[in-house]
């Protein structure tokens, strides 16, 4: 991979989805335990899913990963952390609010 060229890989995935009352979210599994880097670029491929509620499904789709270049990288492990701390509000006072 050179200081500016991007590399687009496709790898097969699971998409697994959960929309129980216990637990809402979907996690993302590459099969060929493929791993994604501090500034690649993940697309999945396929139609749009709806889960009804209280059940979890597994979908097999196909992901295209961009890697990102070694310049990309490099500045999205430098500007990571500021960005982290964007999220965060922080307060401090003299005394308890009720």
């Amino acid at each position: 991979m050179g200081v500016f060229t991007r590399e687009k890989i496709d790898v097969p995935c699971t998409v697994e989805i959960n929309n129980t009352f216990e637990a809402l979210g979907a996690h993302l599994r590459f099969d060929n335990g493929m791993v994604v880097h501090p500034g690649d670029e993940v697309l999945v491929h396929g139609a749009p899913v709806a889960v009804p509620y209280g059940q979890n499904q597994s979908f097999k789709r196909t992901a295209t990963i961009t890697r990102a270049s070694a310049i990309e990288r490099l500045w999205t492990r430098a500007t990571g952390d500021l960005e982290l701390m964007e999220l965060c509000e922080f307060s401090f006072s003299e005394r308890a609010t009720l």
